[in-house]
């Protein structure tokens, strides 16, 4: 399950466009961030994508991403362009395409970032892509799941929600605060439209005729979408948004995404129920994690971004990245195994220490977590439109002082007492996750 939201530039502090996402997964199911660059290609080339082969373009762009460590595709990323979308599985009465013979849903993230120059152009893309090629396969880790997709795009001018069930789809352009979470929440006001979004619907009996027709009610698969949260997810993200429209800022994107939901929040209580920001815990509805985020500044000239690389914001440290000046602080790429070396399992080691007495092991380091974090977005927001050179030290600079911090954050968390007792339910889910993935814990 995921979160996405966008505030466009009437709803921001500064008039730039905002857009964050939470990206849940599996918890050994590493997400790692990687820099591709543009590159022209013959006109007889390809592209294997997850499952398949397609045609590639004659150029794609630039993009940072972050991605499942075993798919081509991701969950989210930018381009040269200023463009940034963010996926969200969706739950259908339409039935799903479990044969490898079609593009997964972050398989039309990245095409799109490397084949899009704008939101609009990105829409296209997508839909055009899905009317070839359609959308399928198993998209889980360690369990099948097929789903259809939602996405989330905006670029520094512009932003739109595009709703997808199968080859059927509804697009609307969007403005203020916009937030979406594993439901379709497109009704009967969009911009544009598959051909037979509506008479699909008509023939199955889902609706009367075109005035009775809601996308959402119509088209939701209505078990699924209810037990993962969807709704409540995405009213409680609006909710927290909404108030500050007008006045928002990138601390306020991130603050969304670490949310809870309430101050005594914890992640060992109950097998039912998901939060923005997730930890995952054992029972049918809480297998997935929060396994990266990130939160985007899209001003027109001078876009910066800010990236955990990591699982768990809560946890975690958003750290300023720019697509013209790659780094190598994500690299290694991780795996499904814990490695010391990729930062990804290194902070997993810290972040399951943690969960095993909540409230109390988190208070230790969010103090510092937030002191470096409005130190770095200070900094790098202060350096936007300087030369690359700077704003690559600055980013290398702050993922070295973010890793000083991690391994101080370690040995805290050596010394401290568990000063209440998880459940047992909990700690069975993440035992078993530990050994799977060789997590020293």
């Amino acid at each position: 399950m995921c979160d996405t939201v966008v505030a466009t530039s009437e709803a921001t502090a500064d008039g730039v466009t905002l857009f964050g996402k939470n990206s849940d997964r599996d918890p050994n199911e590493a997400q790692g961030v990687c820099f591709i660059p543009a590159a022209d290609h013959s006109p007889d080339s390809t592209v294997k994508c997850t499952y398949i082969e397609i045609p590639q373009v004659a150029h794609t762009n630039t993009v940072l991403l972050s991605k499942p460590f075993w798919m081509w595709g991701a969950e989210m990323g930018v381009n040269e362009h200023n463009l940034v979308i963010g996926n969200e599985a969706v739950f259908t009465k339409v039935p799903y395409e479990k044969e490898p013979n079609s593009l997964t849903g972050m398989d039309l993230l990245r095409l799109a970032l490397e084949r899009a120059a704008s939101a609009r152009e990105a829409v296209d893309a997508i839909t055009s892509l899905l009317e070839t090629y359609g959308q399928g396969g198993n998209c889980g880790y360690n369990h099948p799941l097929y789903y259809h997709n939602s996405f989330l795009i905006a670029d520094p001018k512009d932003a739109w929600v595009l709703e997808t069930a199968d080859y059927h789809w509804a697009a609307k352009q969007v403005s203020g605060v916009y937030t979406i979470s594993n439901a379709i929440t497109l009704g009967n006001d969009y911009d544009l439209s598959s051909p037979d979004l509506v008479s699909y619907a008509v023939e199955r009996g889902w609706c009367k005729d075109r005035d009775d027709f809601d996308f959402g009610r119509c088209y939701s698969d209505f078990l699924y979408t209810r037990f993962s949260d969807s709704r409540s997810r995405q009213c409680r993200t609006n909710d927290l948004l909404s108030p500050k429209n007008g006045a928002l800022t990138v601390a306020d994107i991130m603050q969304v995404l670490r949310d809870h939901g309430s101050q005594d929040y914890h992640p060992d209580k109950g097998i039912f129920g998901a939060q923005v920001c997730k930890h995952a815990s054992f029972g049918p509805i809480r297998v997935d994690n929060t396994n990266g985020s990130l939160v985007s500044h899209l001003h027109p000239n001078h876009p910066t971004h800010f990236i955990t690389g990591t699982a768990a914001p809560c946890t975690g440290i958003f750290k300023p990245v720019w697509v013209d000046t790659p780094i190598t602080d994500f690299d290694p790429q991780p795996t499904g195994t814990f490695d010391e070396a990729a930062l990804f399992w290194r902070h997993e080691a810290l972040h399951r220490t943690i969960l095993r007495d909540f409230q109390h092991r988190l208070s230790l380091i969010q103090p510092e977590r937030d002191e470096l974090e409005t130190r770095f977005v200070k900094g790098a927001l202060a350096l936007a439109g300087t030369a690359s050179e700077e704003r690559a030290a600055f980013a290398s600079q702050c993922f070295a002082e973010a890793g000083q911090a991690l391994a101080r954050w370690q040995e805290r968390q050596a010394e401290a007492e568990d000063r209440s007792a998880r459940s047992w339910l909990h700690k069975i889910a993440w035992d078993s996750a530990n050994r799977q993935a060789e997590v020293p814990v």
